[in-house]
């Protein structure tokens, strides 16, 4: 079985999409990129090198320095599909991402979105 073609799409393509979706909704570039930072393990500027290198999907999130342990408390459904019910791994990552920037989109407040522990 071949891979899924999105993993060859170049993460700066997609990511513009990520930033008009929460700019629509009145957030902010800033706020996107913490999310990706705080999903992948960048930091900005490693963020802004890959979006430079026009790294595929499947090299950015391959040599993601730390993805985040908490992105399993990521749950919901995006494009129709329940996030945690995804078997393929690349792919779950790709939606944990779609379903956090949904999340911003929709007004979640960011210590939500981040899965910060109450106090």
């Amino acid at each position: 079985m071949s891979e899924h073609r999105v993993y060859g799409y170049s993460f700066a393509s997609v990511y513009p999409h990520y930033v008009a979706k929460a700019e629509r909704k009145g957030r902010t570039k800033a706020e996107v990129d913490e999310i990706i930072r705080w999903l992948t393990g960048y930091d900005q500027k490693a963020l802004d090198a890959q979006i430079e290198a026009k790294t595929d999907l499947k090299g950015f999130y391959g040599d993601a320095p730390a993805l985040n342990v908490a992105r399993d408390q990521i749950k919901g459904v995006i494009c129709g599909i329940r996030v945690e019910e995804i078997a393929e791994p690349l792919m779950r990552e790709i939606r944990y991402l779609d379903k956090l920037i949904d999340e911003l989109a929709k007004g979640k407040a960011m210590d939500k979105i981040l899965r910060t522990p109450a106090p």
